[in-house]
């Protein structure tokens, strides 16, 4: 199931993942992989507006990441910014299997709550061909768009929103999302 609105949502966790802020990898196309690659200045930036953004919006009650520094920082950036704990870690990078059943853990575990989940870019494919098995090509991950999903636990998938990016857009500080 995908896009659909649901009424009661205290049986879903919502779960926002984010893809980490920009690394000059990011900016000459490379992969990282496992590399621990730090954030460049833009990626500082962006980390900054998405934790700005959601520490305006609905209580957020636990924020997981990565622990590869890229996402470790936007994630800390998140936590301090909306006053939880960072959740710890269970590294999502081995994929589909790993990620979707981390995810699923996730869900399980905070049925009613706002969850981050601050992960990178063949992960958030991954969750969304969760979702979407036989769907087209998803574009470029927008370092720190955001993407909702809602998951039962009985493990029902809904994607609430993708790709969002008006933090970037909307911000005082002139930024410009390329």
């Amino acid at each position: 199931m995908a896009y659909n609105s649901i009424n009661d949502c205290s049986k879903y966790a919502e779960i926002i993942v984010i893809r980490h802020g920009e690394t000059e990898w990011n900016v000459d196309g490379r992969l990282q992989g496992q590399l621990d690659v730090e954030l460049n200045e833009t990626g500082r930036q962006q980390a900054f507006l998405v934790a700005e953004r959601l520490s305006k919006e609905p209580k957020i009650s636990a924020v997981y990441s990565s622990d590869l520094k890229r996402a470790s920082y936007t994630a800390e950036l998140i936590a301090k910014n909306c006053g939880v704990h960072q959740g710890g870690g269970e590294s999502l990078n081995q994929l589909y299997e790993r990620s979707t059943s981390a995810l699923q853990r996730i869900a399980n575990k905070h049925q009613g709550e706002r969850i981050v989940v601050v992960s990178h870019d063949v992960t958030i494919r991954a969750l969304h061909r969760k979702v979407f098995p036989h769907g087209k090509p998803i574009g470029k991950v927008i370092n720190t768009s955001l993407n909702v999903f809602l998951i039962s636990d009985k493990g029902e998938w809904i994607v609430k929103t993708w790709g969002d990016v008006n933090h970037l857009l909307n911000n005082a500080a002139g930024f410009m999302l390329e």
